[in-house]
């Protein structure tokens, strides 16, 4: 079953409807399964390293045929993974803004647009499966359907995906990839960045 199917159930609610309790035991639930995924693909990726040394010290054509051969299939495995991985954070990602706008309404806040049509479901679920559509444009493009942007609470906005720090981290490890930014450099400028956003501001 669908998650949005799931968490509507068989007739249309609207999102003021939702229980906030049921919203947070389903985002418990994919919690946990997004953080098994992410285990599983370090072991993957782990495996793929282990097969590579092999092969690379065995000189025996057969031997060196089956390291292959295994080193693909656990790259298919590595890919259907990281695009589970994908899905269930975007499951959770909907699941924590719909959490965050049953307790803004509760609070009495602007909890965004409450009334969400079929149409709204169907295109959110489109998006959930598109492989093309990612992280960063799945989240852009629910807060814009679902109206919070700025106008949400910004505390819970923050709880639900990447703060300030937590996105220069994902820059910086983006510049080691590309091989501008050495590993121990890296460290030193991302925990700086996150002490600097830990740390209270200070009076003007």
């Amino acid at each position: 079953m669908a998650l949005l199917e799931k968490i509507f159930g068989g007739k249309q609610k609207t999102v003021s409807q939702l229980s906030k309790v049921e919203l947070r035991r389903e985002e418990i639930i994919l919690g946990k399964q997004r953080d098994r995924l992410f285990k599983k693909l370090e072991q993957v990726a782990s495996e793929k390293q282990k097969i590579f040394q092999q092969g690379a010290q065995q000189k025996t054509p057969e031997l060196r045929k089956s390291l292959a051969m295994n080193f693909e299939l656990k790259t298919q495995e590595q890919l259907m993974t990281a695009r589970e991985l994908n899905l269930r954070t975007k499951e959770l990602m909907t699941v924590s803004r719909l959490r965050m706008m049953a307790e803004s309404r509760e609070k009495g806040k602007n909890a965004g647009r409450l009334n969400l049509t079929e149409t709204d479901v169907s295109r959110i679920t489109q998006w959930m499966d598109d492989d093309n559509v990612s992280q960063e444009m799945y989240t852009e493009k629910l807060d814009d359907l679902l109206a919070i942007g700025h106008s949400g609470d910004k505390d819970s906005l923050a709880s639900a995906g990447l703060t300030g720090a937590g996105q220069e981290l994902m820059d910086v490890w983006n510049q080691m990839d590309r091989g501008e930014v050495k590993q121990e450099q890296g460290f030193e400028q991302a925990d700086q960045a996150v002490r600097q956003k830990a740390s209270p501001q200070k009076e003007m």
